[in-house]
């Protein structure tokens, strides 16, 4: 009776075969450390002359090491929240208000804007979406007289709304929230939800808003830094420097300083204050992208 030999399978040989490539590391480029630092000291080098700046005082300001610090800088602080009964703060309060409530409007203008041409299908869909791009184009040094012209034919020159009004509508946020909304809202979704009966304006704040959240969060976060830095719109608009923005106000105060040079110190410690609320805010808002970028790595 013949008997039938098995090899297991660990008696089996493989046939070896070459070995498993190791992952090469990937040296930097020198060249491209060097334009990342020069581009670094390029954005830092101003920050760094405000701060040290900041903290000298008006005869240290012209004699002294660009870049060496002093101690004044609390005392600076005090000066300018003294000039004219605090206000500096009150210019701070305003540019808050105007970047933040147009800012927000700005954002939830585009979200709409953005879906419906993202999402629905209407006449001249194309021919707006190419007017929208021709706005981005557009400075909008060139439309602030113009708009100037309008509001003064309604009265709302030198009020809050001569400056918020013209924030409300941005062709480049439009633009960011239509193609966010093209490639983060899924279409079979949105079917879905109308198959279920769900109306429009439910699908679009209940399911494709929180979508959008990290699309949304770079148009607020564009509008808010634009509208703190805008200096000819509130210009042209107001003549009241109570409802001046910092921007226009710190103007005026280096205009003083021509005849008055202690005003230059208050100048650039005011402007080093004005950059903390922007800090702040790229800090809190920057765990959206994270967060956007972690998901986009896992469906990946």
């Amino acid at each position: 009776m013949a008997s039938t030999l098995t090899s297991s399978p660990a008696s089996v040989r493989r046939p070896a075969g070459p070995p498993a490539p190791r992952p090469r590391r990937v040296r930097p480029s020198v060249l491209s450390t060097a334009v990342l630092l020069v581009g670094a000291a390029y954005c830092l080098l101003p920050v760094v002359w405000v701060l040290t700046a900041s903290s000298k005082s008006a005869a240290e300001l012209f004699t002294t090491f660009t870049f060496a610090p002093s101690t004044h800088l609390w005392e600076n602080v005090q000066d300018l929240s003294a000039y004219r009964g605090g206000l500096y703060w009150r210019w701070m309060l305003n540019t808050a208000l105007y970047a933040g409530v147009g800012a927000l409007l700005s954002t939830v203008v585009s979200a709409m804007a953005g879906y419906g041409l993202a999402k629905f299908s209407f006449t001249g869909k194309k021919l707006i979406f190419n007017v929208i791009l021709a706005g981005v184009l557009v400075p909008g040094v060139i439309l602030a007289i113009p708009q100037y012209l309008l509001l003064a034919e309604v009265g709302l020159t030198n009020t809050y709304w001569s400056v918020l009004l013209p924030s409300i509508i941005s062709p480049y946020g439009i633009y960011l929230a239509r193609i966010y909304a093209a490639s983060s809202v899924p279409d079979d979704i949105v079917e879905a939800a109308r198959t279920d009966g769900a109306r429009e304006w439910r699908i679009f704040t209940g399911i494709s808003v929180p979508m959008m959240v990290p699309g949304l969060v770079t148009v607020f976060l564009f509008q808010f830094v634009g509208i703190w830095n805008n200096y000819m719109l509130p210009f042209i608009m107001l003549g009241d420097d109570k409802l001046f923005p910092i921007t226009v106000g710190l103007s005026g105060l280096l205009n003083q300083g021509a005849s008055q040079p202690a005003m230059y110190t208050s100048v650039i410690t005011g402007a080093l204050l004005s950059i903390i609320p922007l800090a702040a805010l790229f800090l809190t808002l920057q765990r959206y992208w994270q967060v956007d970028l972690a998901a986009g790595a896992v469906k990946a």
